[in-house]
């Protein structure tokens, strides 16, 4: 389930999620970067507003409105 009160208009350009941690921080995620010549990728973590989030961490996951196919 989404939480509607994250306001996208603060997030990075290339943010596609929200969440919560265990430890009660905010962060946004964004799309994987591709290490060049390699087979792995890594997501970029930006810490971000919590948006007065007081459920659980494991329910915070949001994901930014418009990318789902």
């Amino acid at each position: 389930m989404a939480y509607d009160l994250v306001d996208w208009t603060q997030a990075p350009e290339l943010a596609r999620w929200w969440a919560m941690d265990a430890n009660g921080k905010a962060y946004w995620h964004c799309q994987p970067d591709i290490a060049p010549f390699t087979d792995f990728w890594m997501p970029e973590q930006v810490e971000a507003p919590h948006f007065g989030y007081t459920g659980q961490y494991k329910d915070s996951l949001t994901e930014r409105p418009g990318l789902q196919a």
